[in-house]
């Protein structure tokens, strides 16, 4: 057996990826024109219209239409053509649901929590038989065989609706894919009757009939009008929808979500912002959703001016509140052919396919009224003479035709019909009303021929029949349209917070804080086991914060933003500072500051250099040995001294001028240093006094006429502290008035 070659491969694995390409597109993945269906949902109908499940009928067990649908058409997984079917029935997802499910069907925060279809009933509902089932046995469509060639299916239904703007379409074949928003029925009839009436109405014309998609949700379509007409004529394209709400009192009410959109999802993305410190006008949310009200989202705000427009602006801008859909109108043509198609050329195709198939459905019943007819004139013939009819049947009871077709100038059909009667039947026609049923064949086969023999009668008839279904099973949009502007996040403007002051707290662990109120005596708040007070800064609440680490970067963060919990909360929820870095002081955002270091040197740094967006802080002080001290704030207005003190009792005063600014850097020297470091550093005032703590928590008090006498020049050695006090471990300057 010889090999085969590698064109010979080559050959046969692009014709066996076509033959799958064409499979998937045909089979599966994309609808057809005519009635919006793809494969399983129009066996999934049809097999539901051979169990009789009408509107009418009473439900049957999912499972027992999924079993005729594998069994006798779609020869797939039942979970599949289960999923289909439930889809079909959610009115949440369906503009206008095909099937009527009783029992779990999946709710809209979980889509896919539908019971087993042994569990639930279905049946047709009115509409799909109406539109897509009434036609169906009037030679209108081409059948096939079915999967093993014993009964026969539809290929395509008679549509007697443009079903694939109606309910959408949602699919993904190969090397392509199909996403068509659902729309309004009552818009796209005006539509379809628009082009019916004017076949050169043009797009503009066009939106303002239908003017954007329909999704089954309250919620908002805020994309353009220009935007959508754009989408429209390209086939392509997004639009986006946005969530309602009410105000009541001091609460947010939200009344609808977008399309496909999870409560439950909305609801975590809220109470995440929340947890996170971004939502610091929100103290509360939760789901008051019931059967009367199946969207109720409330959220409590607090503050006394409450800004809805800017809390909703930046949920809108940062959860599904507000959510962008993709249109893609790839659909298969009455030609056969995949294509993407716009507005237009979906409906004039669509309209010459239901002029194809209403040619097709009167043109039947012209053959039925004429053969009714034929028929209803030889039962009149036999009326007229029927003592003679039942002489020639008892005389040639073995074969009566001929002689009926000869005596009484019938055909083959009269005859038969006639000897198809039941004698009693036959005795019992009444002349009257056989003249009035042939007068009415007579006016409606004319009726039929008039219809077909003008494109024009054809087209009334076409709207007369739009109109009646548009009548029995439009309703009004369900999305309305609203032009909004886009939502702004907090990233780039802040909700409105109140601007009073606060107290910012920071512990010794890292731990910060705040209280609204001023605190007399820090170091009696509840701080966790183990830890204590360190720094507090009193700030507005419009205003940031700013961080300095021991390694000699500062952070800025929203005072808003930080939690008015008991105990606090661990800084690095805020700040993203390298792992077993300390925090080691809390800095205006409107002052200039003198930064120092163990090592000895230092420098002052402007508030605007201390400004940063970035969470990882911004590198202010080199640190080649050592650690930076807590910043001291610098007051320029008045005349000011930097005192500095090392772990060997010596402490320094010197004039604050003579220290240089920098943005950033290592600085320079501010005491002469041997073994020492430096353990203070912290500016004094000319009338404030310099409270010296020592490590045993004594404090001794030095006016300015005694710190005086430790003045010197920066970078001298400085001068010892009296004995007792020489393991001073802290320095803290008392303002004159304090």
């Amino acid at each position: 057996m010889a090999k085969p070659s590698d064109n010979d491969m080559r050959l046969y694995v692009e014709r066996a990826y076509l033959d799958y390409a064409i499979a998937v597109v045909w089979d599966r993945a994309l609808p057809h024109i005519g009635d919006g269906l793809k494969p399983v949902q129009r066996r999934i109908v049809y097999a539901m219209s051979l169990l009789g499940l009408k509107a009418s009928a009473r439900y049957k067990k999912s499972a027992r239409t999924v079993g005729d649908v594998i069994g006798k058409f779609h020869p797939h997984g039942d979970s599949a053509v289960y999923t289909a079917m439930v889809l079909m029935a959610q009115s949440f997802i369906y503009r206008y649901p095909l099937i009527d499910g009783q029992g779990n069907f999946g709710s809209p925060d979980d889509p896919k929590s539908f019971a087993a279809m042994r569990y639930t009933e279905a049946r047709l509902t009115a509409l799909a038989h109406a539109v897509l089932l009434h036609e169906l046995d009037a030679h209108t469509t081409e059948w096939v065989d079915n999967f093993d060639g014993t009964l026969n299916e539809p290929t395509i239904f008679p549509a007697r609706l443009p079903m694939v703007l109606l309910n959408g379409a949602t699919g993904i074949a190969v090397g392509m894919a199909t996403d068509i928003p659902p729309h309004n029925l009552r818009e796209v009839v005006a539509g379809c009757i628009a082009l019916l009436d004017n076949p050169h109405t043009t797009l503009s014309e066009m939106c303002r009939l239908i003017k954007a998609p329909d999704c089954p949700t309250a919620a908002e379509v805020i994309t353009p009008a220009s935007e959508i007409k754009q989408m429209y004529d390209k086939g392509h394209g997004s639009f986006r929808m946005r969530a309602t709400y009410t105000m009541e009192k001091k609460r947010i009410i939200i009344t609808a979500l977008p399309w496909r959109t999870s409560a439950n999802e909305v609801l975590g993305q809220i109470r995440g912002q929340m947890e996170s410190n971004h939502l610091p006008m929100v103290t509360a949310v939760c789901d008051e959703s019931d059967y009367t009200c199946p969207v109720r989202i409330a959220l409590d705000v607090r503050g006394r001016k409450i800004e809805s427009a800017a809390v909703m602006g930046h949920l809108f801008a940062t959860t599904e509140l507000e959510r962008s859909y993709t249109m893609n109108m790839t659909i298969i043509g009455t030609d056969g052919r995949v294509a993407m198609k716009g507005l237009l050329t979906i409906l004039h195709e669509w309209l010459a396919f239901r002029r194809k198939k209403m040619r097709a459905y009167l043109q039947h019943h012209l053959t039925q009224t004429t053969e009714r007819l034929e028929l209803v004139r030889g039962l009149i013939a036999a009326h007229l003479n029927i003592s003679e009819v039942i002489q020639i049947i008892r005389d040639t009871a073995q074969n009566p035709k001929p002689k009926l077709m000869s005596r009484f100038q019938l055909n083959d059909a009269q005859a038969e019909g006639i000897l198809e009667l039941k004698l009693r039947r036959l005795a019992k026609l009444d002349e009257i009303q056989l003249r009035e049923e042939q007068i009415a064949l007579i006016k409606r086969s004319k009726e039929i021929e008039r219809i077909l023999s003008s494109k024009q009668q054809l087209n009334n008839y076409i709207k007369k029949e739009l109109n009646d279904l548009a009548d029995e099973y439009g309703d009004e949009r369900c999305s309305p349209l609203k032009e909004r502007t886009k939502a702004v996040s907090m990233k780039r403007v802040e909700l409105s917070v109140s601007v009073e002051p606060v107290t910012v707290i920071l512990s010794q662990q890292g731990w910060v804080f705040t209280r609204s109120k001023p605190l007399a005596d820090c170091d009696a708040l509840p701080y966790r086991s183990g830890d204590a007070f360190l720094t507090m800064e009193r700030i507005n609440g419009d205003q940031t914060i700013r961080l300095a680490d021991a390694i000699g970067r500062v952070y800025n963060q929203r005072v808003h933003r930080l939690t008015k919990k008991r105990e606090g909360e661990p800084v690095s929820v805020h700040i993203s500072a390298p792992q077993g870095t300390s925090i080691v002081g809390l800095l205006n955002p409107a002052q200039d500051y003198v930064w120092a270091s163990t090592s000895g040197f230092g420098f002052v740094v402007g508030h605007a250099d201390l400004r940063t967006t970035n969470r990882a802080g911004k590198s202010i002080m080199k640190c080649d040995t050592g650690k930076v001290l807590p910043p001291s704030r610098l007051h320029p207005s008045s005349e000011q001294f930097v005192a500095v003190l090392n772990d060997g009792g010596r402490l320094l005063i010197f004039a604050a001028t003579t220290l240089p600014q920098r943005k950033r850097g290592k600085g320079v020297k501010l005491m002469a240093l041997k073994s020492e470091q430096l353990r203070a550093c912290v500016v004094v005032g000319a009338q404030d006094s310099l409270v010296i703590t020592t490590s045993g928590g004594r404090q001794k008090v030095l006016l300015p006429s005694q710190w005086c006498d430790f003045s010197g020049k920066r970078n001298f050695r400085g001068r010892l502290l009296p004995k007792a006090m020489r393991s001073a471990c802290s320095l803290l300057a008392r303002p004159a008035n304090g």
